[in-house]
C-alpha cells in the first residue's frame, strides 16, 4: 500500500464513521438553537453587505492624532476574503469530483450540508468576534483564539492553529494551483511547472502586501468572477431550460435511490457529497472565522450572519451551477473524465470551444483568490503561535511558493487525499469548541434580535453584557 492509499483508507474511515455524524448533527442543534438564524434572517444578511468598517470615536481621535488613517476591515471586505476561499476550486472540480464519484445524488447532500451548515458558520464567526484581539492597525482572531480564551486550553488552541496551517495554508493551496494547471494545460496546453513559477510569483507578491492587500484583492476579484461564470451558468440553463426538471429529479432519485442503497453506493453519494461541500463552503471548519474576527462591526452577531450568507452564495448558488452544467451535459456517466477536465468538457458540450478557455480563466481567477485568502488564514494561526518574523517569512515562502508549485507537479489524487485528511481533524476540532462555547453566540444573537425590535437600527454589543467573561474578551470595551 502506498502513501496515497493509507490516506485513502484513513479518509474513508474518519469521514464515513465520525464526521458526517458530527457535521449533521451540529448543524441541527445550532439551527434550532439559533431560532433558524439562517431562514429568518436574510434580509439583515444583505443589509450588512453595506456595513463600512467602524470604530469608537475614542479610537478615530487617537488616529487623528498620531496622523493615521484607518485601515479597518468593512464587513463586506471580510465577506469578500471569505467567499475568496470558499468559491474556487471546490465550485468547480471539487464538485465535478463529487458527482463523478458520488453521482448525482451527492449534489443533494451538497445542499444539505449547506442550508444546516450555515447555522454553523454562524455560530463560529460570531465567536470569533466574540473574542477577537488588537492587531496593529486592524484585529486577528478565530478558533485558536477562542479556544484558548473561551476553553482555556491552550495546547488545543495550538492544535487547531497548526492544523489549520497545514490545511489552508499550505495543502489547500496546492490543490488551487493544482487546478489551475490542469485548466491551463487542457484550455492552452501550457506547461503546469512554468504555471506554478508564474502563481508563486504573483501569489508572494500579494501575501508580502499583508490583510489589507488581501482584502483589496479580493473585493475586486470576487464579485467579478462570480457574476461572470453565475451569468454564463444562467444562458446554459436557459438554454436547457426544459432539462432542468429532469435534473432535479435524478440528483433526488440518486441521493435516496433504492439502486443505491441496495448496491451499497449511497455511502459513497453521501460522503463525496458532504466532503465536496465543507471543502466548499468551509461550514465548521474554522477557516471563515479567521477573517470574520478582522472586521470591525458595531456587534459581533453581524459577522455570524454574514459569513452565513457566504456559506449560501458558495454552495446554493455557485456550486449549483456547476452541477447543472454537468448533469445538463451528461458527460458525468463517462469514467475518464473527472475534476476540473469535467467541467471544461461539460461546458464545452453546450457553448463550443470557448467553454475550456472561459473555465481556465474562471478557474485562474477563482482559484487564486482562494492562495491569497487561504494564506492569510495560516497566517493569523502562525502569528497565534509565535511572534517571530522569521517564522512567519518562511511560512509566506512555503504557502505561496513552495506549495504552490508542489500543487501544479503533483497528482490530482493526492492533492485531494492530503486535503481532506487535514479537514477531517481541523473540523472535528473546531466542532468541539463551538458545542461548548455556543451558548454565548446564542446570548449575544437573542440581545440583536431584541435591540432591532427595540427600532435601533444598528445594534451595539458592550463587553460588560457578558459579566460571567467580561475579563476574557480584550476588545468591546
Amino acid at each position: 500500500m502506498n502513501l496515497n492509499e493509507l490516506i485513502t483508507s484513513v479518509n474513508d474511515a474518519i469521514w464515513g464513521y465520525v464526521l458526517i455524524v458530527a457535521l449533521v448533527g451540529c448543524g441541527l442543534w445550532f439551527t434550532i438553537k439559533t431560532h433558524f438564524v439562517q431562514f429568518r434572517m436574510v434580509g439583515e444578511m444583505f443589509r450588512l453587505l453595506t456595513d463600512s468598517a467602524v470604530n469608537t470615536v475614542e479610537e478615530q481621535v487617537k488616529e487623528q492624532k498620531r496622523g493615521e488613517t484607518s485601515k479597518h476591515i468593512s464587513s463586506f471586505q471580510a465577506f469578500a476574503v471569505s467567499v475568496a476561499t470558499r468559491v474556487g476550486t471546490g465550485n468547480l472540480a471539487g464538485v465535478a469530483s463529487a458527482i463523478a464519484i458520488g453521482g448525482p445524488g451527492a449534489v443533494f447532500w451538497m445542499w444539505l450540508i449547506a442550508l444546516i451548515g450555515s447555522a454553523t458558520a454562524f455560530v463560529e464567526s460570531t465567536l470569533a468576534q466574540l473574542y477577537k484581539q488588537k492587531h496593529k492597525d486592524s484585529f486577528i482572531g478565530g478558533p485558536a483564539y477562542y479556544i484558548q480564551k473561551g476553553l482555556k486550553q491552550r495546547w488545543m488552541a495550538i492544535t487547531f492553529a497548526i492544523l489549520i496551517t497545514c490545511q489552508f495554508g499550505l495543502s489547500n493551496n496546492s490543490i488551487q494551483a493544482n487546478t489551475i494547471c490542469g485548466a491551463m494545460q487542457e484550455a492552452f496546453g501550457l506547461s503546469p511547472l512554468w504555471v506554478g513559477i508564474f502563481l508563486a510569483t504573483l501569489a508572494l507578491f500579494i501575501v508580502f502586501g499583508g490583510i489589507q492587500r488581501i482584502a483589496q484583492v479580493s473585493a475586486v476579484l470576487v464579485p467579478v468572477m462570480a457574476v461572470g461564470y453565475l451569468l454564463l451558468a444562467i444562458v446554459v440553463i436557459i438554454m436547457n431550460i426544459g432539462l432542468i426538471p429532469y435534473v432535479f429529479k435524478i440528483i433526488v432519485e440518486d441521493a435516496f435511490g433504492i439502486q443505491q442503497i441496495a448496491g451499497g453506493g449511497i455511502g459513497a453519494t453521501i460522503m463525496n457529497g458532504v466532503k465536496r461541500g465543507l471543502f466548499s463552503n468551509e461550514a465548521g471548519e474554522g477557516s471563515a472565522p479567521n477573517v470574520a474576527a478582522t472586521a470591525t462591526v458595531t456587534h459581533p452577531v453581524k459577522q455570524g450572519l454574514i459569513q452565513a450568507l457566504g456559506v449560501f452564495t458558495d454552495t446554493l448558488l455557485v456550486c449549483s451551477c456547476t452541477a447543472f452544467i454537468i448533469l445538463i451535459s451528461g458527460l458525468y456517466k463517462v469514467p475518464e473524465l473527472n475534476g476540473i477536465a469535467l467541467t471544461q468538457t461539460a461546458l464545452q458540450s453546450e457553448v463550443g470551444a470557448m467553454g475550456p478557455i472561459f473555465i481556465a480563466v474562471a478557474i485562474l481567477l477563482f482559484a487564486f483568490s482562494s492562495i491569497i485568502g487561504n494564506y492569510y488564514y495560516g497566517e493569523a494561526n502562525i502569528r497565534f503561535i509565535t511572534p517571530s518574523n522569521t517564522v512567519m517569512t518562511i511560512y509566506r515562502i512555503c504557502s505561496a511558493g513552495i506549495m504552490v508549485i508542489f500543487g501544479a507537479l503533483a497528482s490530482f489524487e493526492l492533492v485531494w487525499n492530503i486535503v481532506d485528511f487535514f479537514m477531517a481533524f481541523l473540523t472535528a476540532c473546531n466542532l468541539i469548541a463551538i458545542v461548548i462555547l455556543g451558548r454565548y453566540a446564542f446570548r449575544l444573537l437573542d440581545d440583536y434580535r431584541q435591540q432591532k425590535r427595540q427600532g435601533i437600527k444598528e445594534p451595539v454589543f458592550h463587553r460588560r453584557q457578558l459579566p460571567e467573561i467580561e475579563d476574557e474578551i480584550e476588545c468591546w470595551e
